[in-house]
């Protein structure tokens, strides 16, 4: 088990999320994404309020049960993807989810999300699922690995990655899958901003954990969960993350959306936490018919 401090991190846009979801006593709360539980202590920590807190991931779960301790039975657990929960009769008067992948899922090297630590080539948010990034890599045909890099990492040598790495395989590890992308690439390329492998990791992510179909499924289902005037709030950290949430709350027919552009960190936030900066929350309110 992951210790919780290892998995705390610092909860992004904490004041507008705060704000937009205009946060009210005797309220009762869903954060979609708990991770370190960040997000549900400032909502805990706002007025005298329930939360329910899911993640799919166990780790995740266990770090937030610890920092959330002293609020008892004010907040309640459940280990769920968000897309895939069932509240039934209960209806919540705010709902949270924070897209971002956690500090420490990045930063605890044998989850497999980044490429600077040697660890197997795992990428699954939830430790029971059976699909991972090795098996993706490895057994994929060339077209299709292109296709996942072009789709899902927006990635324009998608191509020419997956030939190199079809050359190549198999691989066990995310060092040397990255190192294998980066020699696949021109080296104005390889010298980049960013490194070469930044998109295809982000792509095999998204693939593997289903993120943009999960997201669908949530926002279409997520509304009938809130309240009359309940509000639904979302932070996403890409372009194929905000496009969804753009989209899906203005055609909701249960919702009013409130954010006309999407919220994004001030810069003293950005200053103190460099990971805000490519932060958007939209805000969406549910209509009373």
């Amino acid at each position: 088990m992951v210790e919780s401090v290892v998995f705390s991190h610092v909860p992004v846009l904490s004041r507008e999320v705060i704000d937009g979801l205009a946060i009210r006593a005797g309220g009762h709360y869903l954060d979609a994404t708990v991770g370190g539980g960040g997000h549900a202590e400032l909502i805990l920590s706002a007025a005298e309020v329930q939360v329910t807190a899911l993640d799919q991931d166990e780790n995740a779960i266990a770090a937030a049960q610890a920092k959330l301790q002293r609020f008892g039975d004010r907040v309640q657990f459940h280990q769920s993807n968000f897309a895939t929960f069932a509240p039934g009769e209960l209806k919540f008067d705010g709902i949270l989810a924070d897209l971002g992948v956690s500090s420490a899922q990045f930063d605890i090297a044998e989850r497999g999300f980044s490429f600077r630590h040697e660890a197997p080539l795992d990428m699954r948010m939830d430790q029971r699922q059976e699909l991972t990034a090795a098996e993706v890599v490895n057994y994929s045909d060339e077209s299709e690995l292109a296709n996942i890099f072009y789709v899902y990492g927006e990635e324009r040598l998608s191509r020419r990655i997956a030939k190199q790495i079809v050359e190549r395989r198999p691989f066990t590890t995310t060092t040397a899958l990255a190192d294998a992308i980066a020699h696949s690439v021109p080296k104005q390329y390889r010298y980049g901003r960013i490194h070469p492998a930044t998109r295809t990791f982000q792509a095999l992510r998204i693939f593997v954990n289903r993120e943009l179909e999960v997201l669908e499924t949530f926002i279409e289902t997520a509304p009938q969960w809130l309240a009359p005037g309940g509000r639904l709030a979302i932070i996403s950290f890409h372009s194929l993350e905000d496009r969804i949430v753009k989209h899906r709350l203005k055609e909701s027919p249960f919702l009013k959306v409130l954010t006309k552009k999407p919220i994004t960190p001030q810069e003293d936030e950005q200053r103190e936490n460099p990971r805000s900066r490519s932060a958007k929350l939209r805000i969406a309110e549910r209509l009373s018919s």
